[in-house]
């Protein structure tokens, strides 16, 4: 089966992505080739948890990814998933190193009814043989953890997975649990982080355990990771479910590391006119150094950046103090702070357009009527084709003023300037009423 891209650049192979965990996941990008599985007749195998193995295909049978085999083992015969074939298989093998093919066993044929039968039964009996598994080591006296029990896929073999701080001398232990189970018994050592790879959960960050989920190899961490990220050394924040310090300290130590050959060291001291400086704490990241005037408790706080520091430590090695520890051109306001979601606002385009408008409603102080402005200047003051320079213009323009003032002043209707008599309360007589045009009686 396969899904075809709507863009035609290809085809996504549902055959590289099998049910498997997580930790052991591989893709296969090879899955699509035609002829690819044939290339190598090696195939991989994954059993329960965190098992695998590499098998010959030596009677050619047609194996895909998912498909469930039953391969070779001492004794008998064990069941598991196929997970890898053709060319990456070589690789992968090397990536294990697994030099020698002949401790390579082959595949007999895939799993049928009466083998899977076989397979769920003992399966069934792994937790229960657990439970007493841990009871008999507790009436032993032994100090050990059995942290999981696995059976062969023919219930003949079971594997015991146990923790142990110190060398722990299990003979007497197996030969009580092959007389209780009647079956072989192999016993396999396990770190507190397999344990918990193994089991499973929810970190203190939400999400599930980095062991049980993608990590493959557990690589020591040690306490220097929390001291040169500045991590109070509190046991209960830093110890994981398995009891040990937790993996994802190493994540970002490097970075620290880098950073903080930027920051000078907390045991040199500054010396300004205004007394002695004493290292009080840094944020590693920022660059920045906060200094205290008392060495042990924290008092007149100031931070500067290293930068500043090393220039200091420069001036107190040639025997020069300077005034103080900020420069005088760093004394600024300092700067508000930036909302980085204001961006993403539904009201971010409703303030340009209250700018837009607000001339019209305020009087014609806006933006517009200020463009519309700039825009009548402009077009005055620029000499189209076949005109005058802009100074014989102007001479012109002066010339035609007056005249053009004359013409309109012929042309307007000619006030009276002549102030009407005040209103006085005696009765009007009756008669022709007298024209704007008519003098009233001098006195």
């Amino acid at each position: 089966m396969e899904f075809k891209l709507h863009n035609g650049s290809g085809g996504l192979c549902c055959k590289s992505c099998g049910r498997q965990d997580k930790q052991l996941n591989t893709y296969d990008w090879l899955a699509d080739i035609p002829g690819n599985a044939e290339e190598s007749d090696m195939v991989e195998v994954q059993f329960k948890n965190t098992r695998k193995g590499y098998f010959r295909n030596s009677n050619k049978i047609p194996l895909e990814k998912g498909d469930i085999v039953a391969v070779e083992a001492t004794p008998g015969h064990d069941i598991g998933v196929v997970t890898l074939t053709g060319r990456l298989v070589p690789l992968q093998m090397k990536k294990a190193n697994i030099k020698s093919e002949a401790d390579i066993k082959r595949i007999y044929r895939k799993a049928k009814p009466v083998d899977m039968d076989k397979y769920n039964e003992a399966k069934s009996r792994e937790h229960s043989t657990m439970i007493r598994a841990r009871q008999i080591a507790l009436n032993l006296n032994l100090d050990m953890k059995i942290g999981d029990v696995e059976y062969q896929g023919d219930g003949n073999k079971a594997i015991f997975y146990y923790i142990a701080d110190e060398r722990v001398d299990f003979r007497q232990l197996i030969k009580v649990l092959a007389d209780a189970f009647r079956v072989r018994i192999e016993m396999k050592q396990i770190g507190a982080r397999q344990e918990a790879g193994r089991i499973g959960g929810i970190g203190p960050c939400g999400r599930e355990l980095c062991c049980a989920t993608w990590m493959t190899s557990f690589v020591s961490v040690s306490t220097s990771a929390a001291r040169y990220q500045d991590i109070s050394l509190n046991p209960q924040k830093l110890a994981g479910q398995c009891a040990k310090l937790k993996c994802c300290l190493n994540y970002e130590v490097d970075c620290y590391v880098e950073a903080q050959k930027r920051l000078p060291s907390k045991e040199i001291e500054l010396e300004t006119k205004d007394g002695s400086f004493f290292f009080f704490k840094a944020d590693i990241l920022s660059n920045q150094i906060t200094y205290s005037t008392d060495k042990h408790i924290p008092a007149n706080l100031i931070t500067i950046s290293g930068r500043r520091a090393f220039e200091i430590i420069g001036l107190n090695k040639r025997g020069i103090k300077p005034d103080s520890l900020i420069e005088e051109t760093h004394r600024t306001e300092p700067k508000k702070p930036v909302d980085l979601l204001e961006q993403e606002s539904l009201t971010r385009f409703d303030r340009n357009r209250k700018g837009r408008n607000g001339g019209e409603r305020n009087g014609g102080n806006g933006n517009e009527n200020n463009n519309r402005n700039k825009k009548k200047k402009k077009s005055g003051n620029r000499p189209q084709g076949g005109e005058q320079p802009a100074a014989i213009q102007a001479n012109n323009q002066g010339e035609q003023q007056p005249k053009q003032r004359e013409q309109r002043q012929g042309e307007r209707p000619q006030r009276n300037n002549n102030r009407r008599p005040p209103r006085n309360n005696k009765p009007k007589p009756q008669g022709d009423r007298p024209t704007p045009n008519d003098k009233p009686a001098q006195e």
